[in-house]
């Protein structure tokens, strides 16, 4: 009975807490989310262009982690570890966000979406994201088809 007891208030507690696991968005809440944060117009670029660039890069997965020869990409951006955060693996990481890479595959975004403008601040545009130079420098409207129909 004790261990029925347990078992249930262990279930509740886990269901009440945040997760810090990653989280898959849909494609519309990713793009009403960039919006609601500023990515419309931010370096010249629609956030059609950042949906995309999201899509080929992590298939939107915030837990995503990919090897990049000696370095690693994290998170829902795929932010790397020799340049922009610090996952402890990456020799002479540069850590310009002043970020631990681990919080970039976690459900909060907030992080990752700092530094990605960050990233294209400094860029001046998205170019530093492969999957958007291969796959997202033409018209990109259909990323964003339905996510705004008062706009449509």
């Amino acid at each position: 009975m004790k261990t029925l007891l347990f078992l249930g208030l262990s279930l509740l507690v886990a269901l009440g807490m945040p997760s810090a696991e990653g989280k898959i968005y849909e494609r519309c809440e990713l793009a009403q989310k960039l919006k609601l944060n500023g990515f419309e117009g931010f370096e010249k670029h629609k956030v059609a262009d950042w949906v995309c660039l999201v899509q080929h890069e992590s298939s939107y997965n915030t837990a995503a982690v990919h090897r990049n020869g000696s370095s690693r990409n994290y998170g829902i951006f795929q932010i790397n570890s020799k340049y922009w955060c610090e996952d402890g693996k990456t020799p002479e990481s540069q850590n310009a966000c002043h970020i631990p890479c681990k919080k970039f595959i976690d459900d909060n975004t907030e992080d990752d979406m700092k530094c990605a403008k960050k990233i294209a601040r400094e860029a001046r545009g998205l170019t530093p994201w492969v999957g958007w130079r291969k796959h997202c420098q033409r018209n990109v409207n259909s990323y964003v088809k339905g996510c705004f129909p008062e706009t449509e």
